[in-house]
């Protein structure tokens, strides 16, 4: 049975920093590229950052770069999103999620397993 469990979510200033994590269970890890969607309230999931099976190759939404890095750690089955300079905006339920493609897959259509879901919160 495939589990993602995401852990590290909570309640930080602006312009503070939260380091979410990922446990992959239940599944072959390497050979999955893992995403981070969020979803704010009111308004759609939305892709936030991608991994490819091997930590290689990445890709962010414009709105992150240069504030978040998406990271994995196949050894330990784990993915791991440092968020940086957060900001009002970026309040939401991060979204783990696992797709079996040796690419970088970055639409939710593409990923087959998803976690629960871990909320951040930003205030001023």
């Amino acid at each position: 049975q495939v589990q993602l469990v995401e852990s590290g979510g909570g309640l930080v200033q602006a312009g503070g920093s939260l380091r979410l994590s990922c446990s992959a269970s239940g599944l072959t890890f390497h050979f999955y590229a893992m995403g981070w969607f969020r979803q704010a309230p009111g308004k759609e999931r939305e892709f936030v950052a991608a991994i490819k099976w091997n930590g290689e190759d990445t890709y962010y939404t414009d709105s992150v770069k240069g504030r978040f890095t998406i990271s994995r750690d196949n050894a330990k089955n784990v993915v791991y999103l440092q968020m940086n300079g957060l900001k009002l905006e970026d309040t939401a339920v991060y979204y783990c999620a696992a797709t079996r493609d040796l690419g970088l897959p970055y639409k939710q259509v593409e990923y087959t397993r998803w976690g629960q879901g871990t909320q951040v919160t930003v205030s001023s």
